[in-house]
C-alpha cells in the first residue's frame, strides 16, 4: 500500500492583497505545490472591501514554497 501524505498540518507563506495571493498560489501550484487559500471568498465577492488573504502550504513544502516567494520577492524589488 502507497504511504498517504498527511495534509492536516498547514503553515502560512503568504499573507497579502487578494490579487497578489492569487499570483503567489499560481506560482506555488504550477511548481507542484499544493496551496490552500483562506479568506478567497470575500476578495471574490467584494476586492476593494477584502482583507489580506492567506496562502497555506502543508508543513513538508514550507522550505520549498519559502524558496520561491524569496526569489518572487527579490525579482520584484530589481528595478
Amino acid at each position: 500500500m502507497k504511504p498517504t501524505t498527511d495534509h492536516s498540518h498547514t503553515i502560512e507563506v503568504f499573507k497579502g492583497s487578494p490579487w497578489e495571493a492569487e499570483l503567489v498560489k499560481g506560482m506555488l501550484e504550477s511548481n507542484g505545490i499544493t496551496t490552500i487559500m483562506k479568506d478567497g471568498i470575500l476578495g471574490t465577492l467584494a476586492p476593494y472591501l477584502a482583507p489580506d488573504v492567506t496562502i497555506l502550504v502543508s508543513e513538508e513544502n514550507y522550505e520549498t514554497a519559502m524558496s520561491f516567494i524569496r526569489d518572487r520577492e527579490k525579482g520584484n524589488d530589481v528595478d
